[in-house]
């Protein structure tokens, strides 16, 4: 008896259909619940806050991400209408977008099983509103555009296969796919660009999809030179972008005990990527798949080893994929005296192959399903500030997580309440915190040339970070917190922002009211035309 016959089956149908019931289940609810990273969230939406009101990223604010995750978000907050149907609704259409070329991509070149499992999982991993390596319960949107990038790039990883048929336009889907990835990649974080444009020219060394992959990078490179026609800010993102790296340092980050400790969490992504290729290479005896396999397994260790995220090496999953399907194809090729009715090969990479994606299948599928269900009964409580209302914090159990949060609004009221009392009313605000609520609260005017992301050791630090005359020159209101635990995670410590930013501060601004919570200082207006006259006469 066959083990798992073959059936016909339109992989692209239903890849597409589970992208549409995932974007349903994630944008339907419209609201936002999350357990933890508050103020993360707070940094995104304030970034699409920001584009609305007209701003353009790198130009008008600091940040080391590309314009995409900024202007992806402010879609869905134009399509949601709110700000905490906001993200749910900008990662269902990213959903429905990147399922266009995953379902070419999968569909033409990997066995319809292993199409299905694979596209499962990446379109999974892309919806999911959970940092990848934590629980079910540890519900956020943070970090959303490494999921997108991992997505993407374990799909592109896929076209190192040869189609299974010509079909058709091949060649020109398959230019339309690579470009389309790789530009979304570039620009929604730069490191999973700079591995996609290695893997293009990876692809060169190969003579049967040598045209497709030249193609792509042609149209890469014209692309991003129309796009800097338009948006003017490349050189502008790269300064950004230098720096992170001086702050976090290259793909390397932190000390040989957190590299080893990143080794060891993904251990088992190693292990049987390790077995999968072994299994391959002892078919193909191809020194190229095996350079392929090394190009996976180190760069997708770079990515995450600077990521914010301790499991998921995406790029290991891509490159089983193209292993059992090398298997596979290298079992349709045997003699025909081998009897496949009994246990093959193939079988058991399919086997295998199920049980390296099945166990991340689950676990985001019931982390979507737990927020829908959150989101739709309106678990949690309303974030306590006027345009965030749609934004819920659940306790999940998740007590400490709740914990935290529950003082941390306590402050942002604190905050709120004591902006609403000033005449005239605020604009411009800085916050020395990680994240803003206060702009989008408001209604406000965000300020111009500042940032809505001040990460310690990440965004900034003491020898590398915005100068304050640059990063201040536009702001009028000046929030500085009391104590640093007004974060959620503390990661902005406030005595480092301080001594930073402190005395600029001290000599542009004037206190304008004190709270439990806070210290304002609103800007010291110009000198009076008569008294800067009588200053001059007195040098």
């Amino acid at each position: 008896m066959r083990l798992w016959t073959e059936r016909p089956m339109k992989v692209g149908p239903i890849l597409l259909a589970a992208a549409a019931l995932l974007a349903l289940l994630l944008a339907l609810p419209g609201q936002t619940v999350t357990t933890r990273y508050l103020n993360d969230l707070f940094v995104i939406l304030d970034g699409a806050y920001r584009v609305a009101a007209g701003q353009v990223p790198n130009q008008d604010f600091h940040t080391p991400l590309g314009p995409f995750a900024y202007y992806l978000t402010a879609a869905g907050y134009f399509l949601s209408g709110t700000l905490g149907g906001t993200m749910p609704t900008a990662m269902a259409l990213i959903t429905l977008v990147l399922a266009l070329p995953m379902a070419h991509i999968l569909g033409s070149r990997l066995h319809p099983l292993l199409a299905v499992l694979y596209g499962l999982f990446l379109l999974l991993i892309l919806a999911v509103p959970v940092n990848l390596g934590e629980s079910v319960t540890s519900l956020s949107f943070a970090k959303f555009y490494n999921r997108i990038g991992w997505a993407a790039l374990g799909a592109l990883l896929v076209m190192y296969l040869q189609p299974l048929s010509a079909r058709r336009r091949q060649t020109l889907l398959d230019t339309a796919c690579a470009a389309a990835l790789t530009l979304l990649m570039l620009y929604t974080k730069l490191s999973y660009g700079v591995v996609a444009l290695a893997f293009l020219l990876f692809m060169l060394l190969d003579r049967q999809q040598r045209r497709w992959s030249a193609s792509a990078l042609g149209i890469t490179i014209l692309a991003v030179l129309v796009i800097e026609l338009i948006w003017q800010s490349s050189l502008a993102h790269l300064a950004d972008l230098r720096l992170a790296f001086d702050v976090g340092g290259s793909g390397l980050r932190g000390t040989w005990g957190q590299i080893i400790d990143h080794v060891l969490v993904n251990l088992t992504d190693y292990v049987l990527l390790g077995l999968f290729a072994g299994i391959a290479l002892y078919r193909t005896h191809s020194v190229r798949d095996l350079l392929f396999y090394a190009f996976c397994a180190i760069a997708g260790f770079l990515i995450v080893n600077q990521n914010f995220q301790a499991w998921g090496i995406i790029m290991l999953h891509g490159a089983a994929a193209v292993a059992a399907e090398t298997i596979l194809r290298s079992e349709d090729h045997r003699p025909q005296a081998v009897d496949h009715g009994s246990w093959s090969t193939g079988a058991g990479a399919k086997l295998l192959f199920l049980a390296v994606v099945l166990p991340t299948i689950i676990h985001c599928l019931a982390a979507l399903g737990l927020h829908t269900a959150a989101a739709s009964v309106k678990a949690g409580n309303a974030v306590p500030l006027p345009n965030l209302e749609q934004v819920r914090v659940a306790n999940l159990w998740t007590w400490s997580d709740y914990d935290t949060a529950a003082a941390y609004q306590d402050s942002l009221r604190d905050g709120f309440d004591a902006l609403s009392n000033l005449d005239p009313k605020p604009d411009r605000i800085f916050v020395l915190d990680t994240g803003n609520p206060f702009s989008m609260a408001l209604g406000a005017p965000p300020a111009r040339g500042d940032t809505p992301w001040l990460q310690w050791d990440r965004t900034l630090g003491r020898a590398n970070h915005v100068p304050a005359e640059a990063l201040l020159a536009d702001v009028q209101f000046v929030m500085v917190p009391k104590t640093a635990d007004t974060s959620d995670a503390a990661i902005g410590p406030l005595p480092q922002l301080q001594a930073i930013y402190g005395h600029y501060i001290a000599a542009h601004f004037d206190a304008a009211g004190e709270t439990q919570h806070w210290t304002l200082y609103r800007r010291r207006p110009p000198p009076a035309p008569e008294a800067a006259l009588q200053q001059d006469g007195r040098s």
